[in-house]
């Protein structure tokens, strides 16, 4: 009944019925109330968005899973000192974090924002040493700005890990056949196909969401299967993240482990082959009693599958005896273990068991190559005389009627590796602002992966820091072309329209993001920008305070709230909205420079100078923060760094006119008027359009006595239709072209 009970919820949190998997849950602890099932019934809440309920029922658990689950709820609810002391009891310093990467992931992520980045740092790297393509954790390095991430895999580690990832994968095979009783062949279009993302994909490029996928019950399964013992486990590698998920310490190494009375009556039974009917399932006793499992054919005679790579390891098999038909012992790598260890899989849900299977049936695949070549595995029905087949020496593979050894076996999952090196390098390179390079590692990518969302999306964000908003156009709508349900990075999209003053393209975005999903925050930044270029900054402010509401933790829907505060010039409410910002990201350069500007307007040079500074540090290459540093080290009177400033403004950006025109600024107030009048030519021949430079060469001509040609100016200017306030300014130096006045008050 139990068993039932706990197929029913786990079939519905498979087709996403929650309230069913709930409801059904809540009869299950209601019958068999143990901490096992509350794992269950916790699990169920938190899949359907209840983390509070979740809470509720978890609160003082003790099991490995509970710690995990209870802190993964906490999380949720913000709770997050909480949520510390869940994975890590101060009353137990030495306790090991539970669930492995996903626990350390975790942990590093309430580090994170709790403002202890040495601690967060260090767990993250522990996540990726547990599990080197645990790609969430390089991209939380990456925001923190760690300068080198080196992962150094060990050979054996690796294949450890795909064994393990295997087990997770093979269950969830079983959901997509057609019967139970009926072992049919069953083809797979896709490893992704056959394992899906179950979880709600939270657009927000500063906050990462905890994997959902760690949320699995596949352990429970198999604890009821054998009646309650927790000695199933040994069946399977002994896995750190197994044993968390099921409750339960990983099983010790058992060796010379002898067949029982029961199991070797049963000797000589033939061994089904690949052509041989579907046995019927039945219940084994194993070990005079002591393991259950259900055998007979899990799999039909053949399960093709596509683009799969597999992994082995080269080093020396452990010595374990196992039991077979004739009595002879052969080596095997782990007890209970079986050559579909070496199939490689990824991101994939573990599912349950039917019945607490082993998986020592022997799934045996032929090698493939990038061609998509279809692969043939089966299973053959475990039986007492003895499924297990000796390996060959060195830790190959018997695969049908060829074996593979290591060496072909182990390089489809370092090209894995190859891979998220080259994106990880080109993602840490961006989130230390040098986009150059990091576009140039994106170029070195395969056009399959270039041409996906996130990559196109990167390269946008990477012109979007270089100023280049045609490239950046371009790449984000590509990336919408390719992937148009994709919110991520849209935000930042809006930014560049905003600037190329698309405002017909600005609105139709966001209208667009809105429809997809209307609870995420990018759509409301999209939709503010959108009302900040008509300068309707009031209601541009309601959009950008409701995509703060929706995600507390997204770090640009406060820096744009604090623009629009500033430009409404209410400064006391928008240096809280920049303060808010760093609290969550303290490398968002945007909200440094924000609060200099503010500071700067206020006359608060020495505060100025001191968030610009923090801004050029984080992002020493931009042009503009650059020229804004300069201008506040003028401020000072400190004109020698201002001009070294401005030299370097021009360097980073020569299409930005800004830094030259506040470099002949201060080229003036150094009464170096021949050499401001250089620049301001050159200025001029570079950018003929832009009236303030008019404006500055007619002050300069001014100072020189040169009025005929302090008027042209002036008056080329007044045609270039300037600000209300700029023509005011100019108007007011014509009348007094022929008053003697200094140049430095006059500005």
């Amino acid at each position: 009944m139990e068993l039932i009970f706990v197929e029913c919820v786990q079939s519905s949190l498979r087709n996403f019925m929650y309230r069913n998997a709930i409801f059904m849950c809540e009869r299950l602890c209601a019958e068999f109330p143990s901490e096992v099932n509350s794992q269950l019934l916790a699990t169920c809440y938190l899949r359907n968005d209840q983390a509070y309920a979740a809470y509720h029922i978890l609160k003082g658990a003790q099991m490995a899973q509970s710690r995990y689950l209870f802190a993964l709820s906490c999380f949720r609810m913000d709770l997050l000192s909480e949520a510390e002391r869940a994975l890590c009891p101060t009353h137990e310093p030495g306790l090991e974090v539970p669930n492995g990467a996903a626990g350390h992931y975790l942990l590093g992520l309430i580090y994170r924002f709790t403002d202890r980045r040495k601690n967060a740092v260090t767990h993250f790297k522990q996540a990726l040493s547990l599990d080197p393509l645990y790609w969430a954790a390089y991209e939380e390095l990456s925001l923190l700005g760690v300068s080198a991430i080196t992962m150094v895999v060990p050979k054996k580690r690796l294949w450890f890990l795909r064994h393990q990832q295997l087990q997770q994968y093979v269950p969830t095979c079983q959901n997509t056949m057609t019967s139970y009783e009926d072992h049919d062949c069953v083809t797979f279009r896709s490893l992704e196909d056959v394992s899906p993302r179950q979880q709600k994909t939270v657009q927000n490029s500063n906050v990462r969401e905890v994997p959902h996928g760690t949320i699995a019950s596949g352990g429970i399964s198999n604890q009821l299967a054998n009646g309650g013992h927790s000695n199933l486990s040994f069946y399977n590698t002994p896995s750190p993240i197994a044993a968390q998920l099921s409750g339960l310490a990983p099983p010790p190494i058992c060796r010379n482990m002898q067949p029982s009375a029961a199991t070797s009556s049963t000797d000589s039974s033939p061994r089904p082959t690949m052509n041989a009917p579907a046995q019927a399932p039945r219940w084994k006793v194993v070990d005079e009693g002591k393991f259950r499992k259900i055998s007979g054919r899990l799999f039909s005679d053949s399960i093709t599958r596509r683009s799969m790579r597999l992994s082995g390891d080269s080093g020396t098999s452990a010595n374990t005896n196992a039991a077979t038909g004739n009595g002879n012992s052969h080596t095997t790598k782990y007890p209970g273990s079986s050559r579909l260890g070496h199939v490689t899989s990824r991101s994939v849900r573990k599912a349950p068991a039917w019945g607490g299977d082993s998986f020592e049936e022997g799934l045996r695949c032929e090698a493939v190559d990038d061609s998509r070549m279809n692969i043939t595995a089966s299973t053959s029905a475990a039986s007492p005389s003895g499924d297990a087949r000796s390996e060959p020496d060195g830790g190959a593979m018997t695969l049908g009627h060829s074996t593979l050894s290591d060496s072909t076996v182990l390089p489809g999952a370092l090209d894995i590796l190859g891979l998220l090196r080259l994106l990880g390098e080109g993602y840490r390179l961006s989130c230390l602002h040098k986009s150059q390079e990091a576009l140039e590692i994106y170029q070195q990518l395969p056009q399959r992966h270039y041409n996906t969302g996130w990559v196109l999306s990167q390269v946008g964000i990477a012109y979007f820091e270089l100023m280049d908003y045609l490239e950046a156009d371009r790449a984000f709508s590509m990336a919408r072309r390719a992937s148009p349900y994709r919110l991520e990075g849209m935000d930042l999209y809006s930014t560049v329209l905003y600037h190329m003053k698309e405002d017909m393209r600005l609105s139709y975005l966001a209208q667009e993001l809105v429809s997809t999903d209307r609870l995420a925050p990018q759509a409301w930044c999209a939709m503010g920008n959108c009302y900040s270029l008509q300068k309707d900054h009031d209601t541009a402010l309601k959009n950008f305070m409701r995509a703060k509401q929706l995600s507390t933790r997204f770090a640009y829907a406060h820096t744009l709230c604090a623009h629009e505060y500033a430009a409404l010039e209410d400064f006391d409410i928008g240096i809280k909205s920049y303060q808010n910002a760093l609290r969550i990201d303290s490398r968002h350069y945007n909200a440094w420079y924000g609060l200099g500007i503010i500071y700067l307007r206020q006359e608060k040079f020495e505060f100025s100078e001191h968030h610009f500074r923090m801004a050029f540090q984080i992002n020493p290459r931009s042009s503009v923060i650059l020229s804004y540093l300069g201008t506040a080290l003028h401020a000072l009177k400190r004109n020698d760094e201002a001009l070294m400033m401005m030299e370097k403004a021009v360097l980073a950006d020569k299409k930005n006119p800004l830094p030259m025109y506040q470099k002949a600024v201060i080229l003036a107030s150094m009464e170096k008027l021949d050499k401001a009048l250089e620049v301001l030519e050159e200025l001029k021949e570079n950018f003929p359009r832009e009236g303030s430079v008019y404006a500055l060469m007619g002050k300069i001509y001014k100072r020189r006595n040169m009025y005929d040609k302090a008027m042209l100016n002036f008056g080329l200017a007044l045609d270039l239709k300037p600000s209300t306030a700029d023509v005011a300014t100019i108007k007011a130096a014509i009348e007094k072209l022929h008053v003697p006045d200094d140049l430095d008050d006059s500005s």
